[in-house]
C-alpha cells in the first residue's frame, strides 16, 4: 500500500466550501468513474459569456426540509449509466472538496438522488492517487461539523 494515501472508509463526511455545503455524508463508490451529487432541480443560465448551473441540494440524507441553493460554472453535458443500467444525460461541474486534510477539485455531476440514502457519491477521479479504501470502516476522516446523532447512520 502507498504509504502516501490515506486510508478511508465506505463513507465519509465531504465538505464543498464553494458550493455552502459545510458537510455532506458520501458514499465510497469505486465502482464509480465520477463523482456524482444530488440535485433536485437544475437550470443552466448564461454569466460573463459562460454557461452557470443554478441546481438546489437537500445535503442532509432524508431530510427534504433542508436546502441549498447552489450556482457553479458548467464544464460540460455527459451520458451516465447509473447502477440500475440507466442512461441519463446530466450536467457536469468542477468543485473544490475537502476530505479530511485533502482540499482538491472534482468534477460532479448533478442528478436527482432524492430516492437514494446518499446525497453524494464519491467517485474514482476524486479517489485516484489521494485514498485507498477500507470497506468495512466508516468515517475515518472525522465527523462532519454541526452534525447530530440523526445523521451520522
Amino acid at each position: 500500500m502507498d504509504a502516501n494515501k490515506i486510508t478511508i472508509g465506505w463513507r465519509e463526511w465531504i465538505s464543498l466550501p464553494a458550493l455552502n455545503i459545510n458537510h455532506i455524508k458520501a458514499k465510497v463508490d469505486t465502482g464509480a468513474k465520477t463523482c456524482a451529487l444530488h440535485a433536485y432541480y437544475i437550470n443552466p443560465y448564461e454569466k460573463d459569456g459562460e454557461t452557470w448551473v443554478k441546481f438546489g441540494i437537500h445535503p442532509i440524507q432524508l431530510n427534504t426540509d433542508t436546502s441549498v441553493e447552489c450556482h457553479a460554472r458548467l464544464v460540460d453535458q455527459r451520458n451516465v449509466t447509473d447502477s440500475g443500467g440507466h442512461l441519463e444525460q446530466r450536467y457536469v461541474i468542477i468543485t473544490t472538496l475537502i476530505a479530511g486534510t485533502q482540499k482538491f477539485d472534482s468534477e460532479l455531476t448533478l442528478t436527482n438522488r432524492d430516492s437514494m440514502r446518499f446525497r453524494m457519491l464519491l467517485g474514482r477521479n476524486a479517489l485516484n492517487n489521494r485514498f485507498v479504501v477500507d470497506p468495512v470502516k466508516s468515517f475515518l476522516l472525522g465527523p462532519g461539523l454541526g452534525t447530530d446523532d440523526m445523521d451520522k447512520e
